[in-house]
This record gives C-alpha cells, structure tokens and sequence, in this order.
C-alpha cells in the first residue's frame, strides 16, 4: 500500500481524532454546566456579544446550518438558556439573547478553558504556536474552497 494513503498518514485524521479527543474532554465539564459541546459554543457567541445575534450571524460564526442550528437553539430555549425573539422589521430574522439563567453560567465556565489547557500538558508557548499553525492552515485552505 502506498505510504501516502496510509490511514495513520493522514493530516484530515490526525484532525478528526483531535476534535473527538477534545469534545470528550469537554464533556464532563459542560455536564456540569448542562450544556452539550454545540451548546457550549452558542454559549461562547453569546457571552462575548453585547447585544442580541441574529440566528444568522451565530450560523455564519459557528459554520453551522439553519438546520443544524434551529433544533439546537429551541432546545436551548426550552432550557432557560436564550429568548428568542422575532425581529419587529423582518419576521424571518430572529434575535437570540441571553436569559439569566444563561448569563449566570458565564462564572461558572470561567473555569473551563484554564482546565482544557492542562489536560493537553502543552505549554503556553506550544499552545500559542499551534493556534497559530492551525489558523494558518484554516486560512490556507479556505482559499481553496467553493462558496
């Protein structure tokens, strides 16, 4: 078998294994939280926004379809998480916002990026070096693809 195609070999693996590792590190410490991973970066969107994102411009940064995202920010809803609330101007544009409830849970993930950066037993400098790397080839192959 050729070495190129070798499974161990590839960089899309090594990435996908990465992404599956640090998702079920997540775990436990959202479980806390009762919020599953995709929540958590709704979450993110949320706390560092000063006022309300239209549900396309919380797709637009996660990357995630109306689809995808619809289902999860009502489920959110449900849990006193968001309000969602429908622009007076444009019924197809809707607002989400933080509830309380979903403010509150600011403090207590304070805690969690701190905790992940132990268990990956990198330090700063390595950790900063390979945001960078991984920006890089984000950008790198963004240009490649189809819009």
């Amino acid at each position: 078998m050729s070495e190129q195609l070798q499974l161990d070999n590839q960089l899309c693996f090594r990435l996908y294994k990465l992404n599956k590792n640090l998702t079920k590190l997540y775990a436990p410490l959202l479980k806390e939280l009762g919020l599953t991973y995709p929540q958590y970066l709704v979450m993110l969107v949320l706390w560092q926004a000063l006022t309300p994102k239209l549900v396309k411009e919380i797709g637009n940064l996660l990357e995630l379809e109306s689809g995808t995202l619809s289902p999860l920010l009502k489920r959110m809803e449900k849990l006193e998480l968001i309000k969602r609330t429908r622009s007076e101007t444009d019924e197809r544009a809707v607002f989400i916002e933080l509830t309380a409830h979903g403010k509150h849970l600011k403090n207590k993930a304070k805690l969690i990026p701190a905790k992940i950066f132990t268990l990956t037993e990198l330090s700063r400098a390595e950790l900063f070096a390979l945001k960078d790397s991984l920006d890089e080839l984000l950008e790198n192959t963004a240009k490649h693809i189809a819009l």
